[in-house]
């Protein structure tokens, strides 16, 4: 008896990936707006129903995994070990992450995760997508961060603002690296190639964002020249 539910998740596992991988590659032969959804469900062998059951928005088949992650950031933050500040749970796993080609790091070369890059990249419709994602993302994570700090009782020294700015900066420093990390990829650089730097980068990046910029961008004073840019009113 067992047995007939985990076969049953085992089919529509396989009907979803099947779905995914039909549509990621009529998109990429003919450009997202010139394949149907029907399209969909016949070169898979299932109806126009059975697509949406599983993707409901033509959108979904090829952001739904990506999505399925909007909440890790805020995952890290809540499972992260005692102690363990959020910015350094967040970049032991963006580090870890770089290790294993993760795609989410921007650092995976396999021709697949490629492919859908660069469709999503010239669809303005799923670059939209991409952009509610991230904000998404960022709006659970400073959820998080305001939970947690509320719960350690330090409401009266923190504005209630800063879990907002904080949650900006982290995910600010994410996406630059992602956007780094793909730009050379889709560039032709191997993966291996840069994961080196990549690590070098992220390291970089989070030490920014532990220490603050503080100084960083200071304008030097030059000698005669006032080092008040503004304009005159």
């Amino acid at each position: 008896m067992a047995e007939e539910p985990r076969l049953r998740e085992r089919k529509k596992l396989q009907t979803r990936r099947a779905l995914w991988h039909t549509a990621i590659g009529l998109f990429v032969e003919r450009g997202f707006d010139n394949v149907s959804v029907a399209e969909i469900a016949a070169a898979t062998d299932v109806s126009k129903k059975t697509v949406f059951n599983y993707f409901p928005a033509k959108e979904d088949l090829v952001m739904a995994p990506m999505e399925e992650h909007v909440d890790e950031p805020a995952r890290i933050v809540r499972d992260r070990a005692a102690g363990e500040s959020a910015v350094t749970a967040l970049r032991r796993h963006f580090v870890a992450a770089l290790a294993a080609r993760d795609a989410a790091t921007g650092l995976s070369d396999a021709p697949g995760t490629l492919d859908v890059q660069r469709l999503i990249r010239t669809t303005p419709t799923l670059m939209q997508r991409a952009y509610a994602f991230f904000a998404r993302s960022e709006d659970l994570l400073a959820r998080e961060l305001a939970a947690q700090t509320q719960a350690a009782g330090t409401t009266a020294r923190v504005p209630a603002i800063a879990a907002r700015v904080a949650a900006a900066q982290i995910m600010g420093v994410h996406n630059a690296l992602v956007a780094e990390n793909l730009r050379r990829i889709l560039d032709g650089e191997s993966a291996d190639a840069v994961h080196p730097s990549a690590v070098a980068n992220a390291e970089h990046a989070f030490d920014v964002l532990e220490n603050g910029l503080g100084s960083y961008c200071t304008r030097e004073a030059v000698e005669g020249r006032p080092t008040d840019v503004r304009h005159p009113a």
